[in-house]
């Protein structure tokens, strides 16, 4: 049987299949409900939008989502008006965020490749202790973190924020993987040992390129959670030239003087959009790799 004919078996849908019978008013009923509460859902978001095209004496006086007078002075406002541009801490943001993405990738999947595939002394005890520190929250290892980067020098640098990721620690990403990976039939290990390939390159030529859904999954995940972080860089960073872009936004709001909201929901709107870009251009291989590993074992 060929590949085309094997899927249009698969996909194409049987004759006999009795579709549920729903009458054009409730359909239509349904239709309106499901648009009220998506509009509900992304109504704060599209007033953000909103706002940032909005003068300054509209933004609060108006909960209408087409502004009276739109202008883009809040843009430009924000991305020059500070003593470094929000461009730089944008670029801050990215550098970060595509190491973490990097360190993850390449330390994980070693991690759940030696869980899945490696026997060595321990191996249970190990991979039980490291689902366990899925239970351990952040801010128990707060201090004891911070004092050790700082008597290594490493704050106010990104060192704190990407070096660790090289390490394995994000137990959630080696345990998607683990989930990915048994799902590998081991025949094809046994071939490529009867091949001459040692663990390395059986990991690299025959398991990471099978993989591909669930290492866009954890690299969307990795640079959804580094880009939004706002904690982790506001406790290690102190110079605003390397502040991220989440830290920028702060800047614009101050609990003692005036804000400027414009300029917030403005420089918002732009942080939102590597986040939308992202999910867009990704979207197929993020879904397939949670549905995957979420229906195996």
């Amino acid at each position: 049987m060929t590949d085309a004919t094997l899927s249009t078996t698969t996909i194409a849908p049987r004759a006999d299949a009795a579709e549920p019978s729903v009458s054009p008013w409730k359909r239509a009923l349904l239709y309106a409900l499901l648009v009220a509460v998506s509009f509900l859902m992304l109504y704060p978001l599209l007033w953000m939008v909103a706002s940032s095209f909005k003068p300054d004496s509209e933004i609060f006086t108006s909960t209408g989502l087409i502004p009276a007078e739109p202008t883009v002075d809040a843009y430009r406002r924000g991305w020059g008006g500070l003593s470094v541009s929000f461009g730089w801490m944008f670029f801050n943001s990215l550098v970060i965020s595509l190491l973490v993405v990097v360190g993850n990738l390449f330390s994980c999947s070693m991690a759940a490749y030696a869980f899945t595939r490696l026997r060595f002394k321990g191996r249970s005890f190990w991979f039980t202790l490291m689902l366990g520190t899925l239970m351990m929250p952040q801010h128990a290892v707060l201090i004891p973190q911070y004092v050790l980067f700082l008597k290594l020098g490493w704050v106010n640098s990104i060192l704190p924020l990407v070096v660790p990721k090289f390490l394995a620690i994000d137990a959630f990403f080696i345990f998607l993987m683990v989930q990915f990976f048994r799902g590998i039939p081991r025949e094809l290990d046994e071939a490529a040992i009867m091949d001459g390939c040692g663990p390395l390159r059986i990991f690299l030529k025959v398991i990471l390129p099978l993989s591909t859904p669930v290492l866009a999954t954890a690299a969307v995940f990795s640079f959804i959670w580094t880009w939004d972080d706002f904690f982790a860089p506001l406790i290690y960073l102190n110079d605003i030239e390397k502040y991220t872009a989440q830290l920028g936004l702060r800047t614009f709001v101050d609990s003692t003087g005036t804000s400027d909201w414009g300029s917030l929901f403005a420089m918002s709107t732009l942080t939102v959009l590597p986040i939308f870009i992202l999910f867009i251009l990704f979207q197929r291989l993020l879904i397939e790799g949670i549905a995957t590993t979420g229906m195996k074992r």
